[in-house]
């Protein structure tokens, strides 16, 4: 029996890991569990061979199956939306649009993409530049390909012959036994080169062997004429296509890797393709053979280029600051403490730089509003670009049409003590100098957006051990003639519950029009608002930017930028809203199924435009905080009036939606309107995060449910080749119980994303606990992790949904939140 799924922490990040013992190489009995530990114990090796170049993976779900019968794979270029969020990724515009390309940095990254299958990683020849725009090549690779008829030692005869050509052109390469058939050749290439330009050299040098040696060699792409002979494949230069990546496993019928190889061992009688277990012996033992291209050709593994993008900016003929002439880190630590520098930088407006000594660099953030007053104010920090340690006695003027163009002179320096650092949190004391502004004082980073360079942090001033930053400390901040007012976003309490991190919004009962009425006439007075047909939000504003989460829990702050750009009318001073994101038909009724194509989106580019195809509103219904009150034990009337008074002058995509004080006019203004329903609620209720309550109640029109998809049906006709009909589950006490099929209601797009989604979560096992053999018959299964909604005529006796219609997947929600409607 498989075994359970699991969670594990790897380099910080949790991943689910799911199915370890089930058998991928079937020849060799190779599991999941084996490959997740050959990348993880591969990783120092591989990962400088991948860093920064976009990945292609082929994927083997099911195995890679024997020689008669052959599992089935697939390549994957753009990444899933179901992908863990920490996983970096860079998209490349393509004829069909953009797609997000995984970057594969680090082990967990690796991790996950062993648990999803995807046995060979592909990259191109070139890197991403610091713009994230495709750069120029840092290698020519020849991939020797053997036809039928040929060995490898044949192979590695014609590598010799490449060898001597390249060696006397200043281009030195390295051979990879291919883990397939072949061998491939790797050679640095000089800067300033195209895709074009090393294509047309690779071309050369394939034709001048052919030339040199035509019994054996051939350079045309002609199949017929290969047998008996290498086949010298140039083309893998070409900027579009890619190579299977060094340390790569391969979809073979064995667990065979791409694996690095020496010269000497390409002369032994006994050379063959490597598996797996000599692999990673071999790493133990001798290191990697390729180490020399493990970033941008010629530098060292053991090397990294954390100042890249600094150096990409900026050039030292033009700026007077430090620029070093290699992109690696200074010649070490400082010694003693850690140091740290704030410089005052008279840019385009005036900001403060934070930087902290870290691995050989200042890790830094740009402060627009300098270090926080007191402990009950939070200023926003940016992260910047690492600068290297030279930069902590900079000053000076940046010219005009430069990079940071302005005037920047040290506003304290010294010393700090780390507590903490992580990847969202960093706690430090900073010892300033003795006659500096700075003094001592204690300070936390908190990321609340993105990753890396342009994330968003809050610099929080800590209490001291009586409570409060003492009388001088209010003084450190930056004087108010330099620096505007301190932020007014209050600090982060670890025990608030108001917090993007803990808070989850008040839930609603399920209700009869009948069951709605009679709650309300015992109520004080009667209170009902539409129900939006969106998807739940939560909003944190902290006087100066909006942060959006899911109900979930999820940050969609980057999903909505009309929402977050208009947020100024939540005015001056903090606060935390519910309310609804909601897309409006023709008609300006809400649509739930236009607001597919905007929930879930992940790409800047693909959400631009979206969002002008299809505008949404944020339907704010509660205020929960207001300037760091917490207002959610006052009753929904007070925190109404509060609501309305904040957003008196809303508009845009800002609005504050009517209550009805007569149950049955809401209950007719929504029919007449084709809405989808109303919520009823006590106007007496305090706010219960996370609860579902009986003082606030749904009343549907339609009927809809959530369901989990556990199966698929393919189609057949006009739909062979994809999804037919998806298999529905309700949660229960004994498991997923079956509800029926939908198929209907779909379009192309919707089944292609399906497809996509549900294709990584195949499973041997059904997941239900009764669904009929007829509907098993011929059902592909999917593990139940997927949530979607559909609309249907009724519920049978036995529990199933009737004619239901799909209306769309509900990425807000997880399977455990499930439960009937009816």
């Amino acid at each position: 029996m498989a075994q359970e799924q699991q969670t594990v922490t790897v380099g910080g990040r949790r991943i689910r890991l799911s199915r370890l013992d089930k058998i991928l190489y079937p020849v060799t009995g190779t599991t999941k569990a084996e490959i997740v530990d050959y990348y993880v114990r591969i990783a120092p090796l591989m990962l400088p061979h991948l860093e920064g170049r976009p990945v292609t993976r082929k994927r083997w779900p099911d195995g890679v199956g024997d020689a008669a019968h052959p599992g089935s794979s697939f390549f994957a270029k753009d990444l899933e939306s179901s992908a863990p969020e920490w996983v970096r990724r860079t998209g490349i515009e393509h004829s069909t649009g953009t797609k997000s390309y995984p970057l594969v940095e680090d082990v967990p990254t690796l991790v996950w993409l062993a648990q999803t299958a995807s046995l060979e990683l592909h990259t191109p020849q070139w890197r991403f530049t610091a713009d994230a725009l495709p750069g120029s090549p840092d290698r020519l690779v020849l991939d020797l390909d053997p036809g039928e008829g040929v060995d490898l030692a044949t192979c590695a005869e014609v590598a010799r012959w490449a060898r001597r050509t390249l060696d006397d052109i200043g281009m030195p390469p390295l051979p990879v036994t291919s883990g397939s058939k072949g061998i491939h050749l790797y050679s640095p290439v000089p800067p300033g080169q195209t895709s074009d330009s090393v294509s047309a050299l690779a071309r050369e040098l394939a034709r001048s062997l052919e030339a040199d040696h035509p019994d054996l060699v051939v350079s045309a792409m002609s199949k017929a004429a290969r047998p008996g002979k290498v086949f010298v494949d140039w083309s893998q230069n070409n900027g579009k296509k890619t190579t299977i990546a060094p340390y790569s496993l391969r979809g073979r019928e064995r667990p065979t890797v791409a694996a690095p190889r020496t010269w000497d061992e390409l002369d032994s009688p006994e050379l063959a393709q490597l598996e797996l277990a000599a692999v990673l012996e071999r790493a133990e033992r001798m290191g990697d053979p390729l180490s020399a291209l493990g970033f941008r050709g010629g530098e060292r593994v053991a090397e990294r280029a954390p100042l890249r993008t600094y150096l990409a900016k900026r050039s030292a003929d033009r700026t007077p600051e430090p620029v070093p002439d290699h992109p690696h880190v200074d010649a070490g630590p400082s010694g003693g403490a850690p140091r740290f520098v704030i410089q005052e930088h008279h840019a385009r407006r005036l900001h403060y730089d934070l930087r902290l000594e870290r691995d050989g660099v200042f890790v830094s953030w740009a402060v627009p509003k300098g270090v926080p007053a007191s402990a009950s104010r939070n200023h926003l920090a940016v992260m910047t670009e690492d600068h290297p340690l030279s930069y902590g006695g900079f000053e000076g003027t940046i010219p005009r049409g430069e990079y940071g163009a302005g005037t920047v002179t040290i506003w304290d320096d010294g010393s700090y003590e780390l507590e903490k650092w992580r990847d969202d949190e960093i706690i430090f004391t900073l010892a300033g100098r003795p006659d500096g502004p700075l003094g001592r004082v204690r300070l936390a980073l908190i990321r609340t957006d993105g990753e890396g360079e342009k994330s968003s942090w809050l610099l929080h001033r800590m209490k001291t051990a009586e409570g409060e930053p003492s009388a001088t400390d209010s003084a450190l901040a930056p004087p108010p003639a330099a620096a505007p007012a301190p932020d007014p976003a209050p600090a982060p309490d670890p025990d608030s519950r108001l917090t993007p991190a803990r808070l989850r919004p008040m839930l609603a009962e399920n209700a009869s029009p009948a069951l709605a009425r009679s709650s309300a006439r015992r109520w004080s007075a009667q209170w009902a608002e539409i129900k939006w047909d969106g998807i739940r939000a939560l909003g944190f504003w902290d006087g100066a930017r909006l942060l959006l989460r899911a109900r979930s829990g999820t940050d969609i702050t980057a999903r909505y930028p009309e929402v977050t750009g208009a947020a100024a009318f939540l005015g001056d001073a903090p606060a935390v809203v519910d309310g609804e994101i909601v897309a409006f038909d023709a008609e300006g009724r809400p649509s739930f199924t236009l607001l597919q194509n905007r929930m879930h989106l992940t790409r800047a580019a693909e959400i631009r435009v979206q969002a002008e195809r299809v505008p949404v509103r944020f339907a704010v219904f509660d205020l929960l905080s207001s300037s760091g009150t917490d207002l959610t034990s006052r009753p929904l009337r007070e925190r109404r009036a509060l609501l309305e008074e904040r957003l008196a002058d809303a508009s845009g995509p800002f609005t504050v939606p009517p209550a009805f004080d007569d149950v049955d006019a809401a209950l007719r203004a929504s029919a007449a309107f084709d809405l989808e329903g109303v919520v009823v609620k006590n106007p007496d209720s305090t706010y219960r995060p996370g609860e579902r309550s009986g003082d606030w109640l749904k009343v549907k029109h339609i009927r809809t449910q959530e369901i989990v998809i556990g199966g698929i049906r393919p189609g057949r006709g006009g739909r062979s080749g994809t999804i037919g009909s998806l298999l529905m589950g309700i949660p229960g006490p004994d498991g997923l119980r079956y509800v029926g099929r939908v198929g209907s209601g779909f379009d192309e797009r919707t089944l292609r994303r399906l497809d996509d989604l549900l294709a990584p979560l195949r499973s041997d096992s059904a997941p239900f606990t009764d669904v009929p053999d007829a509907d098993a018959s011929d059902a592909d299964w999917v593990r139940p992790e997927l949530v979607g909604e559909v609309a249907y005529a009724e519920m049978t006796p036995d529990g199933r949904l009737r004619h239901a219609r799909w209306r769309g997947l509900r990425p807000d929600k997880s399977p455990a939140e499930v439960r009937p409607e009816g």
